[in-house]
């Protein structure tokens, strides 16, 4: 296939302006993307996004098509170094590896775990890239939507007025909420009375049950994820969340209620149940599903998992062996280039686990060694599962999920026990994470790149300035997500037990079994993570505001196979739910489980997002729109719901920042008028609608690429 830009032809492509856009980029998508994986359990691929910015502006510096591409590329993998971290790093907080989560040894942990995990991914993607690029089978659905973008933005056509527009309104919604100008949520505990028969068989009158009902989340962002994966996925997503506050929270409070609360219990005991019920009983079941939904994901994918790694090993021997044509559009980084990368993550894992982890050395060289081998493996695997689905649909959880598990059984075989263990095992599971998402990502866009007529090795340089930039700074955006979603938590608490009246605050023993007493004052002077222990918080890491499901998993295998505190009961009548769900065909296990994991407003907005896009579907067909139209109208609702999220992204990260330096910002203390969230979710379902088959295009007009997520 000819490139757009032909091999012979050097056009401006590794400038300044290109490198600097996309490097903003990098740490404004991943940053996106990191509030939303903790929030929803999920990320959005950044390459479609990326295109359309990168191409308006460097269009308007009068650039290349190439620089264009360069742009794409360095803005891009910020989204994927984010999904790796907030996938495994949470885990650390979530296990009690750190108690407390802002210092510098661990923002230099975290950065080195990221940036290494980074280079490893690159450099295994510097030597499958000719074959995997170049291979017929793989038709890279999302590498040649995004190619065809920027073809299109050179004859003219442009997107981002979609895009800009959204992100406006979902920023603007966001400040709204975070401001309390009105309720933005919706909860209340509807009793059932009855005679019932109990556990022994008898019946017992007037036995008091009910169920917490809850309105859906007025998040823009949320509501976008539901308009990209579709009507039937946010069904099978909300469907978890059906379960699990229409099923199994009320049977369980049901039984619990008559020993915890007294008869006459207030609206708040009942709705605090439920959630304790949430947390502590129905999530472990969660990930009990979690664990089998990401295991038959992998085995629905065995035969290309295998083709993956016989593709692997034979595309590292024609690597060795200089099988290459060196023409600018086929030259990658040089192979010794190549080889000091991979031993330079190999050497940094060996510090991070003998030195900061505290594991012996033979141990902490096995897990260098685990690291490399799972590394290369994974990243082949992701690499191919992307040319095969894109990689919105790459199942990083999964890969994770197994490295983790892996990497735990061989520190188990080696004696490694206790912090050291968990602390070694999360450290190798989250390079490889990260590894793992940087390769898919990339190969990604080094496909489109390579049809648009880019220069590999430029772009891989690109990557790694994106990497090391994302890994220095994407702790930031974390770090005040968790330690303001504390502060903000916190500041409640105390507000409510200053109108008790109460003066002293007694916190929960400590690991030695000392018990301290602190007054309210002091308390408030309190670091983040010592105030959320201190008053009990759920806040933070694994909390119903940062949900974190997939490091929450990850923290709860890792301690559960290296020190045996896995909450095996649950945990196992989870995986039986998850297997019962394979047997009854149920497409998506997995997402079902995360419905579960996450809050009901949470799954519910998704929910929604998902009939708005099966509304435009059917309004589509309905007016006989023809299959041009019909993908003009996907990629501008695309656009859209990716304006959302990154909008209402940047300004929750925005005020979050200003719940961490205690900026005071809410005007109304206890805001009603729920009707005006209401109306929000109506102009935000209409908004998506309407504007995208308004700009369906005439039927004559030549259909422009699918927008696939």
């Amino acid at each position: 296939m000819q490139p757009f830009v032909p091999s012979d032809q050097n056009l401006r492509e590794f400038s300044l302006r290109a490198v600097l856009i996309g490097l903003i980029m990098a740490v404004v998508l991943g940053s996106a993307n990191a509030y939303l994986g903790l929030k929803a359990g999920m990320t959005i691929a950044a390459t479609y996004p990326a295109a359309v910015i990168g191409m308006a502006l460097i269009k308007l510096m009068k650039g290349t098509i190439l620089e264009e591409n360069m742009a794409r590329t360095v803005g891009s993998i910020g989204e994927s170094v984010a999904a790796g971290a907030i996938f495994t790093v949470p885990a650390f907080v979530i296990s009690g590896i750190w108690p407390k989560f802002f210092t510098a040894g661990n923002y230099i942990t975290s950065s080195l775990i990221m940036f290494t995990g980074g280079v490893l991914g690159i450099m295994f993607v510097a030597l499958l890239r000719r074959v995997m690029v170049e291979d017929a089978e793989l038709p890279y659905p999302e590498s040649v939507a995004a190619a065809e973008i920027h073809k299109a933005g050179a004859r003219g056509g442009s997107g981002t007025k979609f895009l800009f527009g959204a992100m406006g309104i979902g920023a603007a919604v966001q400040a709204l909420v975070q401001l309390s100008l009105f309720a933005s949520a919706w909860e209340k505990f509807v009793f059932f009375k009855t005679s019932a028969i109990n556990l022994v068989g008898t019946w017992k009158a007037k036995v008091a049950g009910g169920m917490l009902l809850s309105s859906p989340g007025i998040s823009p962002a949320y509501m976008g994820v539901g308009y990209i994966i579709g009507p039937k996925l946010g069904a099978l997503n909300f469907s978890g969340g059906i379960i699990a506050w229409g099923l199994l929270v009320p049977i369980i409070t049901y039984f619990l209620a008559p020993g915890v609360l007294p008869d006459g219990a207030p609206q708040g005991d009942w709705i605090a149940l439920s959630y304790s019920v949430w947390k502590f009983i129905v999530r472990p079941i969660a990930i009990g599903g979690m664990l089998v939904g990401a295991g038959f994901t992998l085995f629905k994918m065995r035969k290309s998992l295998v083709a993956g790694l016989a593709r692997s090993v034979t595309d590292v021997k024609k690597a060795a062996t200089g099988e290459h044509v060196v023409d600018r559009v086929n030259k990658d980084l040089p192979f010794t280039y190549v080889l000091g990368g991979i031993g330079f993550a190999a050497a940094v894992t060996f510090l991070i686990t003998w030195q900061i982890f505290h594991v012996s050395g033979l141990t902490a060289f096995v897990a260098a060694l685990v690291m490399v081998i799972l590394g290369f493996f994974f990243a082949a695997i992701s690499g191919y599962l992307v040319g095969i689905m894109g990689s919105s649909n790459n199942p990083i959880s999964g890969l994770t999920l197994t490295a983790l598990v892996l990497t735990a059984l061989v520190m188990v075989l080696l004696g490694v026990k206790g912090r050291e263990g968990v602390a070694a095992v999360l450290g190798v599971a989250a390079i490889v994470c990260v590894s793992a998402a940087v390769a898919g990502e990339m190969l990604q866009d080094l496909k489109a790149g390579h049809i648009l007529g880019g220069t590999p090795w430029r772009m891989e340089m690109g990557d790694l300035l994106g990497v090391a930039l994302a890994s220095i700074v994407l702790f930031i955006p974390l770090m005040v997500l968790h330690e303001g979603d504390i502060t903000a938590q916190g500041t409640k608490r105390i507000a409510e037990l200053t109108a008790q009246q109460v003066q002293v605050v007694t916190a929960p023993p400590d690991a030695n079994g000392v018990v301290k007493t602190y007054t309210i004052d002091e308390v408030k002077k309190l670091p983040a993570d010592q105030k959320k222990a201190v008053l009990s918080l759920d806040a933070g890491f694994g909390s119903k505001q940062l949900a974190a499901p997939q490091a929450g998993l990850m923290a709860l295998l890792s301690r559960g196979i290296v020190e045996g505190k896995m909450a095996w009961p649950l945990i196992i009548v989870g995986m039986m739910m998850g297997f019962a769900f394979i047997l009854m065909q149920v497409k998506s296990p997995m997402l079902v489980s995360v419905g579960m994991y996450l809050p009901l407003e949470t799954t519910f907005a998704i929910f929604l997002g998902g009939l708005i896009k099966g509304v435009v579907e059917m309004t589509a067909a309905k007016r006989g729109l023809n299959e041009a139209q019909k993908v003009r109208v996907e990629n501008n609702g695309v656009l859209l719901a990716a304006g959302l999220i990154a909008g209402e992204a940047l300004v929750g990260l925005l005020f979050a920042s200003f719940a961490f330096f205690e900026v005071k910002y809410k005007l109304i203390a206890n805001p009603g008028m729920f009707w005006i969230s209401l109306l929000i979710l109506a102009g935000i379902a209409i908004y998506l609608v309407k504007v995208p088959l308004a700009n369906a295009g005439e039927a004559d007009e030549p259909a422009p690429p699918s927008a696939n997520f």
